[in-house]
């Protein structure tokens, strides 16, 4: 079934960019009817972060961010399958000169957890070598297609979470882009309750401590999907100045309230079915 799955899969990157769009937004529909506790969790997100919308605003936002998830996961087929050309076509760049500025020295390229997060990452290997992390899949074939998709570009190297972060620094001292991504909830074992939101939130406080072992310049890097066939815009923010200040909260609290600003901006793309608050402090009720 698996395989099945994949093939089908692979049979939408022959659609023409139109008409993926509305199979992706069909799908969000379909899957927030169905997927009841995906739907719950995106629901307590979006009332702790934003509680002075009212329940139908909610939902609303809910149900234009199942639309929005689903488009990006349709949408991946693209990037997977298709000519680097054809990417290429897809997507408008704002702030190349930032790219340009930093690229071939150490950089922590900081990717939020936007619905466009692939699309980001396929432009950036198409442009030039990084390294990133990735999450095993309980299924090896899928774990294994995941990373041949991603390294299919130029020498992307793929470390797992589980091999820590040595190799990944050996790399970024050669002058590679890290593209990593800074919020979600592992725990607070290597990090910290920074709040998101004004919610306290387990924040890995990696962001700075690599800054610091590498010497690594920090730029933020956003993927906005747009509205009909108009495809997306990958904006590189200017790299941040006095950073790390050699206060890890400090800056950690920098990283969220960047992503918090970005969240305003286009809040249906931000990854609400992710149990971002999961890791509660002591003695704290859990809210999923």
């Amino acid at each position: 079934m698996t395989r099945l799955g994949v093939f089908l899969f692979w049979l939408l990157h022959f659609l023409p960019f139109r008409a993926l769009v509305w199979t992706g937004n069909a799908l969000g529909l379909l899957l927030y009817s169905l997927a009841a506790r995906r739907r719950r969790i995106a629901t307590v997100n979006l009332a702790l972060c934003f509680p002075g919308l009212s329940d139908a605003e909610r939902t609303r936002l809910a149900r234009e961010h199942f639309k929005m998830f689903a488009r990006g996961l349709v949408e991946r087929s693209i990037l997977w399958w298709s000519s680097a050309e054809r990417i290429n076509s897809l997507i408008r760049v704002e702030g190349l000169e930032h790219f340009d500025a930093v690229n071939g020295k150490p950089t922590i390229l900081l990717v939020p957890h936007f619905v466009g997060i692939d699309v980001g990452g396929q432009w950036v290997a198409l442009h030039t070598d990084g390294v990133s992390m990735y999450s095993n899949q309980k299924n090896r074939y899928l774990t294994e297609l995941l990373l041949e998709k991603r390294a299919r570009f130029g020498e992307q190297r793929l470390y797992s979470r589980q091999q820590g972060l040595r190799s990944i620094v050996k790399e970024m001292l050669k002058g590679k882009f890290f593209f990593y991504l800074p919020d979600q909830d592992q725990g607070v074992k290597d990090g910290a309750f920074v709040p998101f939101f004004g919610v306290p939130a387990a924040t890995i406080t990696a962001v700075p401590r690599i800054a610091r072992m590498t010497g690594a310049l920090v730029l933020p890097c956003i993927t906005r999907l747009l509205p009909g066939a108009a495809a997306y815009v990958l904006t590189f923010y200017p790299p941040w100045e006095n950073y790390p200040t050699g206060d890890d909260l400090a800056d950690t609290r920098r990283v969220n309230e960047f992503i918090e600003q970005r969240v305003r901006e286009m809040p249906e793309q931000y990854f609400w079915v992710h149990r971002r608050f999961k890791t509660r402090p002591e003695g704290e009720k859990k809210f999923y």
